[in-house]
């Protein structure tokens, strides 16, 4: 069974380090706030001028004035600081974040990205994700396994306009967790109840399938 928009934010979770200053791409990465791990200190950097943000507001807790890149309410933790977006960038750019969460379009087995173009379609744009993918070595892509069609969205070579070039080594679908290595996507987990067939038959580009693959557990 694919994993929710729940269950993957709760994966990616696990890769969060104390310590870590962290930038929350929209869509799914968003989600990834309400999961960080009781105890740990995790900064969240938007880059419209936020550091320190919190969960997602209950009702009674709403700021119209308080955003996230994504145009969503936050809230801020104790210790929080607000800027404008030209620092926010600097801290992008200088290479300051420890970790990235992007949505893509689609990732290829060289490493790269998609996620700011379809040609045709009204998307919402690149907004950060040129600068995210340029500044940070850490990088965790999210996004469905396939398209609705059923196409692959892992690919020999990306066919939509690039984000960036070989700076993609973890990708985190609804179906599997995947490494990028050599010029190929190497299989580490899978989702509950997904056979490694299913995820071999919706994989486009090179896959590598070791002997055991283990399953996520929630």
């Amino acid at each position: 069974m694919a994993l929710t928009r729940e269950q993957m934010a709760q994966r990616v979770a696990r890769e969060l380090q104390d310590g870590f200053y962290v930038n929350l791409g929209i869509g799914i990465p968003t989600l990834v706030a309400n999961y960080v791990p009781e105890g740990m200190q995790v900064m969240l950097q938007s880059e419209n001028g936020l550091l320190g943000m919190g969960a997602f507001p209950t009702e009674d807790e709403v700021d119209a004035d308080m955003i996230n890149a994504g145009k969503q309410t936050v809230t801020a933790i104790k210790g929080a600081a607000i800027f404008d977006s030209s620092q926010s960038f600097a801290m992008i750019r200088g290479g300051h974040v420890d970790l990235t969460v992007l949505g893509a379009f689609e990732v290829d087995v060289r490493g790269n990205i998609a996620s700011w173009m379809i040609p045709g379609k009204l998307v919402k744009g690149m907004g950060g994700a040129m600068d995210l993918v340029a500044g940070a070595d850490n990088i965790i892509v999210t996004m469905t396994h396939a398209s609705k069609d059923g196409e692959s969205k892992l690919l020999e070579h990306c066919s939509l306009p690039l984000t960036g070039c070989g700076c993609i080594r973890k990708v985190l679908t609804d179906l599997a967790y995947l490494v990028i290595e050599n010029n190929a996507f190497i299989l580490r987990e899978r989702a509950p109840g997904v056979s490694v067939e299913e995820i071999v038959a919706k994989t486009a580009g090179k896959l590598i399938v070791p002997e055991h693959v283990p399953e996520m557990s929630f």
